[in-house]
């Protein structure tokens, strides 16, 4: 898991609780802004239309449809990206 606050990788073990921490930086992990639901851009800032409101995205919560985001901390290789580039390219030539 990557920290929503410092974006240091976690090693963590679900569930999180209501009182966990980053090891890091001390910022809440059971909160808003490390759920899969959070979006800034969507009502309330949550796509789960049933969530209760929460003000405060980056504190912990009681929130009944938190499910942390887990995310690949590990960067995509450069020589991944080159051939996904080459076959567009050939998939496009004119």
């Amino acid at each position: 898991m990557i920290c929503w606050q410092c974006n240091r990788e976690i090693d963590v073990e679900l569930p999180i609780g209501r009182k966990d921490t980053c090891p890091f930086c001390g910022s809440d992990l059971r909160c808003c802004k490390q759920c899969i639901f959070y979006d800034p851009s969507a009502y309330n800032e949550c796509r789960e239309v049933s969530a209760e409101r929460i003000v405060d995205k980056e504190r912990a919560n009681f929130c009944d449809y938190f499910s942390p985001k887990v995310e690949d901390a590990k960067p995509i290789s450069s020589s991944r990206v080159e051939d996904a580039k080459k076959a567009l390219e050939r998939l496009f030539k004119k």
